[in-house]
């Protein structure tokens, strides 16, 4: 009987570990593909935004992680020579996918922008990723038509993509939220940040 009730006790101690290895191995990585508004610039990294998410997500989605791979200064274009090796290594379920604003800043052609960005999206759903994409304005100086054509880029992305979006990435950021640049938030305005995004981000979460 002992030697019974020890085989027993063996078996629900693997049916355990089974377990709790498909649980990680079923752990779905949210890559975030973004510039400096995406990598804390001028504030502690662990105020960010994206910090946030990963802190929300282990209060109510668990088995997700984030990987932030954001970096300041970063294109659409730059982003869209790394991304083949983040894919590769991160192998994510969700891209949260926010450029595009340096390379308006630059001036660079909608149409190259735009082009870029499709690539990208291609690039996320070659890894079978869920996309969602975090739209941008831009300052007005750069001229109606050029500013206007920009913003409407990634609504465009959206529809013919079938992806989800986030229409203003800074929506809920008060003026007086913004860094000396006026063009980086503070860390009081990632809460904010975090929560227009969440919006776009909830639906596609399992």
């Amino acid at each position: 009987m002992d030697a019974m009730k020890s085989s027993v006790f063996s078996r629900l101690i693997l049916l355990l570990a089974l377990c709790l290895l498909s649980a990680i191995s079923h752990a779905e990585t949210i890559l975030v593909f973004g510039d400096s508004l995406s990598a804390a610039y001028g504030i502690p990294r662990e105020a960010g935004w994206v910090s946030l998410l990963q802190q929300e997500l282990q209060r109510s989605h668990p088995h997700y992680r984030v990987v932030n791979a954001s970096i300041s200064g970063e294109t659409a274009a730059g982003g869209l020579q790394r991304i083949p090796a983040a894919r590769r290594q991160h192998r994510p379920g969700i891209v949260i996918l926010e450029l595009g604003a340096n390379d308006g800043l630059r001036g660079t052609p909608v149409a190259d922008i735009e082009a870029s960005l499709a690539a990208l999206i291609g690039q996320a759903r070659k890894a079978r990723a869920r996309v969602l994409l975090l739209g941008m304005r831009l300052p007005p100086n750069y001229g109606g038509d050029y500013t206007a054509r920009f913003e409407a880029m990634y609504a465009k992305l959206a529809q013919r993509y079938h992806i989800a979006l986030v229409p203003f990435f800074l929506q809920d950021v008060a003026p007086e939220q913004f860094q000396a640049d006026n063009l980086h938030p503070t860390a009081q305005a990632q809460p904010h940040i975090l929560n227009t995004v969440w919006q776009g981000l909830k639906p596609l979460l399992f």
